[in-house]
């Protein structure tokens, strides 16, 4: 579902009017965009016109015969595909109800009523129908998605996008070169946005071979982007024209900014942090894209500290449209504006998050798993875990979102933590379960094709690997609470944004909200983590963690935070306006 959650303006009883049905229930649920050709070829529009030719274009089909009335005020109209009671309408609309509950788990009550508005639509006059849309719009607008989602995916975005954090009395940085040190996989698509935003980038690694090897990754992406005719021969010319692969630390002099993207080990980052500092220039910014390594302690290895900040991207670069930027505790506001100018040059959404272990989005996405590990360990099936997550509003299961990172880096970060936070900091029961999967089976993930899916040769779809029954004696599912198993995925993730707001590692329940839909897809039709508690209320939230808790463990355990809030009555956005001027808002 897009943003805004119920089509307007007789969309939904004129667009089934103009096209085929099934186009239209399409393009009326998914809220999805359509090109002008697109458009143009369904019927929902006469013609395609450049801005400054748009009056000139009217006059000309008014000429040429454009008809006064809309079609379905004509005599003898028929409805495109036939009426809602005929062989096609019972061959379209009983899989469009079954598809719209496979889709949204009933999740989103707009879904359902667009659906219902245009079949009840389309069996009354066209003045009716409107009046139809009119009363299922308004009783949308008063759910709590319709309120969650249009302030989070619309308001809070917005705000963020046009730069809600930045520091005020910056100049405002226009790029003129950016380099990128380490030309892998992370690097090579930074290099490609960068480039795609129209700003020249020098992507630097040990040698040529492999700088080069990180430029084809830009023109694999873009050649597909042309063959697919959503770009043109010369837009690829002009963004492959804007990287310059090179081995030598001197082609990074002139660089506003340079992104560090190298291999996530301390020794490689101090080294590769001094060699770019010592040709940049004093007010050059340093940034790292580190997703492990705390910012403060990257920064101890920078000459101008000030300068230095964490802009960590999201994998694939290229699809994920947030990128969270860390400050170090010497930080400064130059650096937070530049990093912020970088990430709204090559459109994607910032949020500022304050130094910790995992930062604020790795926190969350590791309680999503954990809590998958646990139910695996408990017996429940795990196609049950994995039906869980999609009925809870998660678009991706934790098991393949385990897969699609790898597992033997879920097994280094847990002896990372264990041997930064002692033993007591995981589960030993989890850590044997990657042991296994990774020691005994050699399952890494998708990337060698089995992990807890197995992955066969396409056109095949992966599937959950039969061995995990092995591993645990197996619950019946009928023992199993379905409804609580959606229950621990949404508040463990939930606890978990409330613990970092606590902490003070993020101070704008707009980016805690914003960054979970955009990072992992926090169930968008609870408006993100923030807005989840919110809508159930703190107070009822806090029983329920409670009573998860007393079942499972310390995991739930509510923050003194929450439990303040649910005494006074509190929401998040009350507790933590971002709106209130001069006031410095207290985590508890």
């Amino acid at each position: 579902m897009a943003a805004s959650p119920f089509p307007k303006a007789g969309a939904p009883p004129g667009g089934p009017r103009l096209t085929d049905q099934q186009q239209a229930l399409q393009m009326l649920t998914s809220g999805q965009n359509l090109s002008p050709q697109k458009a143009k070829s369904m019927g929902l529009i006469h013609e395609i016109a450049e801005p400054a030719k748009l009056v000139e274009t009217a006059k000309a089909m008014i000429r040429n015969g454009l008809k006064p009335v809309a079609p379905w005020d004509e005599k003898g109209f028929k409805l495109p595909g036939g009426p809602v009671y005929s062989a096609a309408g019972a061959n379209l609309w009983p899989p469009a109800i079954a598809i719209l509950r496979r889709e949204t788990y009933g999740n989103y009550p707009a879904a359902a009523a667009i659906l219902k508005c245009v079949y009840e639509g389309l069996l009354v006059p066209f003045d009716t129908a409107l009046r139809i849309e009119q009363r299922y719009f308004t009783e949308i607008m008063q759910t709590k998605e319709a309120a969650a989602m249009i302030r989070s995916l619309f308001v809070s975005l917005q705000e963020l996008n046009k730069g809600a954090r930045r520091p005020a009395g910056v100049p405002e940085t226009r790029f003129k070169k950016i380099g990128i040190l380490g030309a892998g996989f992370m690097g090579a698509g930074i290099a490609y946005v960068t480039a795609k935003a129209g700003i020249p980038v020098v992507l630097l690694d040990r040698d040529m071979e492999s700088a080069e090897k990180g430029k084809a990754h830009s023109d694999g992406l873009i050649s597909d982007q042309v063959k697919k005719g959503r770009a043109k021969p010369e837009d690829k010319d002009r963004l492959l024209s804007l990287i310059t692969p090179t081995s030598d630390y001197a082609d990074l002099a002139g660089c506003d900014l340079v992104v560090e993207a190298v291999f996530e080990d301390s020794a490689v980052k101090k080294s590769a942090t001094e060699q770019a500092e010592a040709v940049l220039k004093s007010s050059a910014v340093l940034a790292s894209n580190t997703s492990t390594i705390p910012i403060t302690a990257l920064a101890k290895n920078s000459a101008r500290p000030k300068n230095f900040i964490g802009i960590h991207f999201f994998s694939p670069v290229d699809r994920m449209m947030l990128v969270e930027i860390i400050l170090g505790k010497k930080t400064g506001d130059k650096a937070l504006a530049t990093a912020i100018d970088f990430v709204r040059a090559i459109k994607k959404t910032p949020i500022v998050v304050n130094d910790t272990r995992g930062f604020y989005v790795n926190r969350c996405v590791l309680r999503y798993m954990s809590e998958a590990y646990k139910m695996l360990i408990e017996g429940v099936p795990a196609p049950m875990i994995e039906n869980a997550a999609k009925a809870a509003g998660m678009p991706v299961g934790p098991l393949a979102l385990t897969d699609e990172t790898a597992i033997d880096l879920a097994q280094k970060i847990m002896k990372q933590t264990i041997r930064d936070l002692g033993d007591k900091a995981v589960d030993p029961k989890q850590m044997a379960l990657i042991n296994t999967m990774v020691d005994d089976h050699g399952r890494f993930g998708r990337k060698n094709g089995k992990g807890f899916y197995d992955y066969p040769a396409k056109p095949a779809k992966k599937k959950l690997w039969p061995g995990l029954r092995e591993f645990y004696p197996q619950l019946k599912p009928e023992k199993v609470d379905y409804a609580e198993l959606q229950q621990r995925l949404l508040v463990t993730i939930a606890l978990e944004a409330a613990r970092v707001m606590e902490e003070g590692i993020v101070t704008d329940p707009r980016e805690a909200d914003v960054g979970s839909i955009l990072a992992f897809g926090f169930a968008p039709y609870t408006g993100g983590a923030l807005s989840y508690i919110d809508g159930i209320g703190a107070g009822q939230f806090v029983k329920i963690a409670k009573g998860l808790q007393k079942k499972y463990g310390a995991e739930f355990k509510v923050p003194r935070l929450l439990l303040d809030m649910a005494e006074k009555g509190e929401t998040f956005y009350q507790r933590f306006d971002p709106y209130a001027k001069g006031d410095v808002k207290q985590a508890a």
